[in-house]
């Protein structure tokens, strides 16, 4: 079955280009988000190049995934087009591969971002060109275009038309980064698209930068990468959410109080929020994971607790454990990782916290 040729909406779109011009997102007036080392290094990676510390072999890697980049621009462009060349193929099992390889775009109305498009495109090649919006009048609108959550981004150039203007976006309402370091879940396993990883729905939701730090089946706390997070400036909050990737209790039980007194030595009030894993649906069939994610959970509550009662006002915790709410078996694609709605779900739960620890309504 051919289902391009049943249904035409499933059709790849062919991109006209004339009449564009196309621009590098590293030139002025656009704006990079995402990837804190990219002044520097000039190329869309998460963690540095060269990192002064020695880093597992498969986070390195990982790192090249472009999970929680943005672009963000202001046009009247009646036509925004995308010429995109990633460093591999989809090849994901269970993820598709608009969430692996795509991007997808928001276009602002009246103040509010609102969701436009996704590329879709032969998966047989690495190379492709997208137009991801198109109207007939020339209003001025605020663009945000999501990068892959599961591939490298080799180039990529946004195309407007001839005679557009232009310009930089309007700040952040909060100007400061919110760091997420963690696990495959954190990364965006395994949304159907860019935008709908729970960074980057917090990202809309908060009006904020979220710097996406996590990596599949490797985010476990070594203290080399607690080194290199604090080497990221302007941080509002540093979101720990790495337990489901640590192999045993024991070795969170090390892992997290060293993490956390790394992040201290250079950021000392800098707000802290870690956060227990989402339910998986094997928590009701066996209750040996029951076991350990109730004695996970009880270490990061009494740990924050301890910490508290020494004089760090500024860490807090939260357990996500009721996140996605009596159905949460519903909420995922394997048991583990969310779905959109899942997703959609825990960013709603971490919210309402992260908001009020960065203005402070936390005490």
């Amino acid at each position: 079955m051919d289902i391009q040729k049943i249904d035409k909406l499933m059709n790849i779109n062919e991109v006209e280009s004339s009449n564009t011009r196309w621009l590098s997102p590293m030139s002025v007036p656009f704006v990079i988000m995402g990837f804190p080392w990219i002044e520097k290094d000039r190329v869309y990676r998460r963690l540095p190049l060269k990192p002064n510390y020695e880093i597992p072999n498969n986070v390195d890697i990982l790192a090249d995934c472009t999970s929680g980049g943005q672009i963000r621009f202001t046009t009247n462009s009646k036509s925004i087009k995308i010429w995109v060349k990633l460093t591999g193929l989809a090849n994901m099992n269970h993820m598709p591969a608009t969430g692996q390889c795509g991007f997808d775009c928001y276009i602002s109305h009246n103040g509010e971002l609102y969701y436009c498009s996704t590329t879709t495109y032969d998966h047989t090649k690495i190379e492709y060109q997208y137009e991801l919006y198109k109207c007939d009048g020339s209003i001025l609108k605020d663009v945000v275009i999501n990068f892959p959550l599961y591939q490298g981004v080799e180039e990529v150039f946004v195309g407007v038309d001839n005679e557009s203007g232009i310009y930089q976006s309007e700040k952040f309402e909060y100007d400061r980064n919110i760091i997420f370091y963690g696990t495959s879940i954190t990364q965006g396993g395994c949304a159907s698209r860019p935008g709908m990883s729970y960074t980057n729905i917090l990202s809309r939701k908060l009006n904020a930068s979220c710097i996406n730090l996590g990596f599949s089946g490797s985010g476990c706390g070594e203290p080399e990468l607690a080194h290199i997070i604090s080497e990221i400036q302007n941080v509002g909050c540093l979101v720990l959410d790495y337990e489901p990737n640590c192999k045993s209790t024991q070795l969170f039980k090390t892992t997290l109080p060293n993490f956390i007194k790394i992040f201290r030595e250079k950021h000392k009030t800098t707000s802290v929020l870690v956060v227990s894993r989402p339910p998986y649906s094997q928590d009701n069939l066996y209750k040996e994971v029951l076991n350990e994610r109730s004695e996970r959970c009880e270490f990061q509550r009494n740990l924050v607790n301890s910490l508290r009662k020494s004089g760090d006002l500024n860490i807090y915790f939260m357990d996500l454990g009721t996140a996605l709410g009596q159905s949460f078996s519903e909420c995922t694609v394997d048991g583990v990782h969310p779905t959109d709605l899942g997703f959609s779900l825990m960013a709603e739960k971490l919210k309402s916290i992260i908001n009020d620890i960065i203005y402070k309504e936390i005490i």
